[in-house]
């Protein structure tokens, strides 16, 4: 018999083991199908043009992730994508004004990560400066309203 948390409470061991005892503090990695998931359920509280550029980024990226086998590059993943799920929990509209990417941070990234960045930034500011003139995949315009 596999010895669990239960079978420990039920034996003869002078001490409990409960689940707040055996609860490591720091959050562990959720799976990458439950975290992406629950990324897009914390995107139904944003805005409509930030739901929809944040669940494309969000899928982008898994997909380009799906295939890796280095352990250090899934942990690293998942555990960003964690971060990101936390902080959109956490916040409200205006919070995210407060967010800044810190030059140690980016001094850390590689070429393509900063060309992808520089390409999401360019994506948003077009939204932003273009919003309500947006136009879709067949020339219609696009707005805030048509979803």
């Amino acid at each position: 018999m596999r010895t669990t948390l239960m079978t420990l409470n039920t034996s003869k061991i002078p001490f409990k083991v409960t689940m707040k005892q055996s609860k490591n503090k720091a959050n562990p990695l959720l799976p990458p199908l439950p975290l992406y998931r629950a990324i897009l359920r914390a995107h139904r509280r944003l805005p409509y043009d930030q739901r929809s550029l944040g669940d494309m980024y969000v899928k982008a990226e898994f997909r380009a992730h799906k295939n890796i086998d280095d352990p250090f590059q899934i942990v690293g993943f998942l555990s960003s994508w964690q971060k990101y799920l936390e902080m959109v929990l956490q916040n409200t509209e205006q919070d995210w004004k407060k967010y800044h990417l810190e030059d140690d941070m980016l001094e850390k990234m590689s070429d393509d990560q900063i060309i992808q960045l520089h390409e999401l930034m360019q994506g948003t500011r077009y939204l932003y400066e273009n919003e309500g003139n947006v136009e879709g995949e067949n020339g219609e315009p696009v707005t805030n309203d048509s979803k």
